[in-house]
């Protein structure tokens, strides 16, 4: 064979890799070693950096990352990417299948896996890959191309030269979540909560090198715009999406009526834990596109779909022991040691019991099985306890009557629940105090995680968190696993530290009640930590949203000569101790905002910041005087109320895009 010039052997490289992604992720047939595969890599790799004229669009080299964005851009969306209306029960859908069968007597529908992860819109011209963007608000998402591009099962070329826009869903199959979080877990960071708070986070990163390590995946269920006249049905466009190279939304079948859908939704419910990603419902579409015409679409959702949502998932499990946990104020937190099982997409082998009173109410005992689910999807709790199977030899459950972990004394709060460990030295409040200064809400300090503080603490290198702060490199090499990187790293993220606001150094001394809103108010209120030692409980209870006893939990912190000794010595080691107002936007001013659930790509403390750097306020119950309820994953009652008083909800993407767009302005 002749030797090829270096054009023709990037593109014959080129074509020869690609296929093999097709095969492997797609097709999960791969046809060649991992080590031919990657010496094609290394080959087109140097013949590009030879000749990078030549690099396609398209080339395989593209999808490892690198780019790093200042921020997104804003993207409108030439097809909006609507919502769909939501169903918790069968009446529901039958009241849905009602309303189709009136205007359309012989619509079919199509069934599909509702994927929990992110909504994205893919633009191919002439058949190449050439932008992507998240839902956004439906109107306007935000460019993440670059982040997309390295997702593998995302074709960079389709079958077909074709200018097409089609939707699909970002997600993380399990098995990259759990990889994910042991990595976190070993470098002492937190970890995340579920595959579809850790995909959100992953496609929003602006390093999109660090996309690329999160092994993201995607599913394919709509094209947008450009499918051929002669595709009439959703499920022929299904099929023709398999065609161009996409992989699509799985185990997708027709039905002809609403009770046989539904038995299908229920066989997704049954298969759930065998996946490998995570679902939270199944969709049921009308099929035939001339039907969904006719039926029409609100100005968020379409007449012609719904979205049935599952329940949380509960499992029966064996109520080994009950331990107790002692937090940073001294509080005594009995958890449930349980029999391993997989919930919700993780083994679960621990959850709370929250305190004495719940387990007294139901009826907890030692050898019982419980039934556990994640509240939220996030945190494992036991919700009853199936007494028909009780053991004659359960054990009945007593609160400890000294502290388990330094044997000092307890003592039950004003609320009469709550039983707290009043020792001021008990390690275990010393470590967790340690890991609230270092929390991401607080001073923010990467890399010192539990495990590391634990060493710090073994080795006497540490006493009170001012010691952080004189940490050196010799000191971190006596740390198991420090190599001299790491401590490198560690040392520049306590020194970065020290620029945290003032806000945020007074919630990492954690004084009780104060959490890190109502330390925003106490800075904005006084402007420095001295103002705040020197004020009145009065001066402090007349902030709005701050009561009497937070007032009164602030003055007697300030009262005790250790933490004013210990403010002192935070300031001589150069943390910030001033707070500097920064000028917000006015786009918000006037707007009171609600969050119900959990939000996916931020904690809700992040979210209130930005609203309140944008002149918003944040309130924690809806009233009339509620501009919009935020809707995160698993919301309350309080939507129930927004609905009752007509205040506005917005979905997170909604909020999202409003609060760039505003920070953009």
């Amino acid at each position: 064979m002749a030797k090829m010039q270096p054009r023709e052997e990037i593109e014959y490289l080129t074509a020869q890799l690609n296929e093999h992604i097709r095969r492997y992720y797609l097709e999960d047939a791969p046809t060649v070693s991992d080590y031919e595969y990657d010496m094609m890599m290394r080959r087109l790799k140097e013949l590009e950096e030879e000749n990078p004229s030549l690099r396609s669009p398209i080339s395989p080299t593209q999808r490892v990352g690198g780019a790093v964005a200042e921020q997104f851009e804003a993207f409108t969306h030439e097809v909006p990417l609507l919502s769909l209306q939501d169903a918790f029960s069968y009446d529901e859908l039958l009241d849905f299948e009602q309303r189709v069968k009136k205007l359309c007597p012989d619509a079919e529908y199509v069934v599909e896996l509702k994927i929990d992860g992110l909504s994205v819109a893919l633009t191919y011209e002439k058949g190449v890959f050439v932008r992507g963007a998240t839902r956004g608000d439906g109107l306007v998402g935000e460019d993440v191309t670059t982040n997309l591009k390295t997702i593998r099962s995302i074709p960079m070329q389709l079958s077909e030269p074709i200018d097409i826009i089609v939707r699909g869903e970002v997600f993380m199959p399990r098995k990259s979540f759990e990889q994910l979080n042991e990595r976190c877990q070993a470098q002492g960071k937190k970890t995340f909560a579920n595959p579809r708070n850790a995909a959100a986070g992953s496609l929003r990163q602006l390093d999109s090198k660090v996309t690329a390590e999160r092994s993201l995946d995607i599913f394919l269920f709509n094209i947008q715009k450009g499918e051929p006249e002669e595709i009439k049905t959703h499920a022929d466009s299904l099929d023709y999406l398999s065609s161009l190279g996409f992989k699509v939304s799985p185990y997708y079948n027709k039905f002809k009526d609403i009770t046989e859908s539904f038995a299908e939704v229920e066989r997704f419910n049954e298969m759930r834990e065998n996946l490998g990603f995570d679902i939270d419902g199944a969709v049921i579409k009308v099929d035939r596109f001339d039907h969904r015409k006719l039926l029409g679409q609100t100005v968020k959702v379409p007449k012609w779909a719904v979205a049935y949502k599952y329940p949380p998932e509960q499992k029966p499990t064996l109520l080994k022991n009950i331990t107790i946990q002692v937090g940073r104020t001294g509080v005594l937190t009995p958890n449930a040691e349980l029999e391993p099982v997989s919930l919700a997409g993780t083994t679960v082998s621990k959850a709370t019991l929250h305190n004495q009173n719940y387990i007294r109410d139901l009826d907890i005992r030692i050898g019982d099985t419980v039934i556990v689910q994640k509240a939220g999807d996030i945190i494992p709790e036991v919700v009853r306890v199936e007494s028909s199977k009780r053991p004659e030899d359960a054990k009945v459950f007593e609160m400890p009557k000294v502290c388990p972990v330094c044997g000092g004394e307890l003592a039950v709060d004003e609320s009469g629940i709550a039983v707290r460990c009043i020792s001021e030295f008990c390690p275990a409040k010393v470590q967790r105090q340690f890991e609230h200064f270092a929390s991401k809400a607080a001073m923010d300090i990467e890399g010192l995680g539990p495990a590391i503080i634990e060493q710090l603490l073994d080795e006497e290198l540490i006493a009170t968190v001012d010691d952080l702060y004189k940490l050196r490199a010799e000191d971190l090499s006596r740390l198991e696993g420090f190599g001299e990187k790491s401590a490198e790293n560690l040392l520049a993220s306590l020194e970065q530290s020290k620029k945290a606001p003032l806000d945020r150094v007074l919630y990492a001394l954690g004084i009780r009640n104060i959490g890190s809103k109502a330390a925003k108010l106490l800075a904005d209120r006084f402007c420095n930590m001295q103002g705040i030692i020197d004020a009145s409980a009065e001066e402090i209870a007349d902030i709005h949203e701050i009561g009497s006893i937070m007032a009164e939990n602030v003055v007697s912190f300030f009262e005790k000569e250790a933490n004013r000794s210990l403010v002192e010595r935070l300031q001589e080691v150069g943390v910030r101790m001033a707070y500097e107002k920064t000028a917000v936007s006015e786009k918000l001013a006037g707007l009171t905002f609600v969050m119900s659930g959990g939000l996916a790509s931020m904690s809700r403390d992040e979210a209130g910041a930005a609203i309140e750097r944008l002149g918003g306020k944040v309130s924690g119950s809806v009233s009339k005087k509620t501009s919009y309820l935020i809707l995160g994953d698993k919301p309350g009652s309080k939507l129930k109320k927004a609905n009752e008083l007509g205040v506005p909800v917005i979905e997170e993407e909604e909020f999202l895009a409003m609060i760039h767009s505003e920070e953009k302005a």
